[in-house]
């Protein structure tokens, strides 16, 4: 990958100077990984920074043979980088929703460069503060109705992680019971939701290809405004 791409598709590396790039470039590790395959293990002592290159991978808590997903990650995005910020091991996991590919960066060697690098350092923590942001606007819609809910959670996804076409933005066709656990609706509730919208014309599922295209994304902006 040259210097540029991966400076435009990682939203982190903006302001990261080109030594920076090239270094990271130089040490990172490619990884592929299919659908529904674990790419980090619960507990597993945080080793290395992952990059989100192309796929989707959601973030989950496990308590005995029960799991909860936490949040969805496309491309563009990484994890991995709490635990070796706070060097403990991981309280979640990762796992797979599609074939994804993904660039590892040795804990040791991203903590070198964000020392040398002030500016990727403070675009870190801007990152951090953002998701911890998210998790609250979360918190504070909890008591929301489960439609105005979900319609964020869909253009949450669509501004991070949507690709616009000519007719629609598209994002993976994420299983419903994943994006329940990251509304913090019911599996019930989110399947009559859907179907509704796509009766109304406001989504379409496409299964072949594995996509959910938001047709009309405008009136989910304003369903997700309603408070």
């Amino acid at each position: 990958m040259q210097i540029k791409a991966f400076s435009e598709l990682f939203p982190l590396f903006n302001t990261a100077d080109s030594e920076t790039l090239e270094g990271l470039l130089s040490i990172a590790v490619e990884h592929e990984y299919p659908a529904e395959r674990a790419v980090l293990m619960e507990d597993a002592w945080g080793n290395a920074v992952y990059f989100v290159v192309s796929g989707w991978v959601k973030v989950r808590r496990l308590s005995g043979e029960d799991s909860s997903t936490l949040a969805i990650l496309g491309k563009g995005d990484f994890f991995g980088e709490m635990a070796i910020l706070d060097e403990s091991p991981r309280s979640t996991d990762v796992v797979a929703l599609s074939h994804v590919k993904l660039l590892s960066v040795s804990a040791q060697r991203f903590i070198q460069t964000l020392f040398k690098d002030p500016q990727l350092h403070h675009r870190l923590l801007q990152l951090i503060v953002r998701r911890l942001r998210m998790t609250n606007i979360r918190l504070q819609r909890r008591n929301q109705p489960s439609a105005v809910k979900l319609a964020h959670t869909l253009v949450s996804l669509a501004k991070t992680f949507g690709e616009k076409t000519e007719k629609w933005t598209e994002i993976y066709n994420v299983p419903f019971k994943d994006l329940a656990d990251v509304t913090d609706i019911n599996v019930s509730d989110t399947f009559k939701i859907m179907e509704k919208l796509e009766s109304k014309g406001w989504i379409k599922i496409d299964t072949e290809r594995q996509k959910l295209c938001l047709i009309n994304l405008k009136y989910l902006v304003n369903l997700a405004d309603k408070s």
